[in-house]
């Protein structure tokens, strides 16, 4: 399910999970909001087209952060004139993560969150490393190794460390 909703005069088209920058808003991060001009309603099948807001319908949103924008550079100059003239802006903004999407209450979409799977180490890349690097590695692993060993000698025994 997706909804077009109006925020900052802007339009935005959201579905459940979506990351939005919109124009600044008043509100903290961590804060809920619930942007309530929704323009259409779509998905599964029917679409729901307001005159000129959908009535009853919201998007609920939590704000990720506030911040601003890459700089924009404005630069103003006069050829001949000795006219030069050079400022920037960054444009404030919120970041807000779209939780779900109701009509007259109900909710009809919802960010299902994954079941969390244990954390599987990812692999690690020991030939990249240098050999200062190797030996926090296995430091941190717990595992002993000499630092007058050789960088090749240091990944092997590493890796058989591991791999028992």
């Amino acid at each position: 399910m997706y909804a077009v909703v109006v925020t900052g005069g802007k339009q935005y088209r959201v579905c459940p999970g979506d990351k939005i920058r919109v124009e600044k808003l008043n509100v903290e991060a961590g804060e809920s909001v619930c942007l309530d001009k929704v323009l259409v309603l779509g998905g599964e099948g029917e679409t729901m087209v307001g005159a000129p807001y959908v009535e009853g319908a919201a998007v609920n949103a939590e704000v990720v952060a506030n911040g601003k924008a890459d700089k924009v550079i404005i630069f103003k100059y006069k050829a001949k004139k000795d006219y030069r003239k050079k400022q920037g802006h960054r444009q404030p903004y919120t970041e807000l993560k779209i939780n779900g999407i109701s009509v007259n209450g109900e909710v009809k979409a919802k960010v299902e969150e994954a079941p969390k799977a244990e954390a599987a180490e990812a692999p690690v890349d020991l030939k990249s490393m240098k050999k200062a690097e190797l030996a926090e590695f296995a430091a941190a692993k717990g595992i002993e190794v000499d630092s007058k060993l050789k960088k090749e000698e240091m990944i092997a025994a590493i890796e058989a460390a591991l791999n028992k």
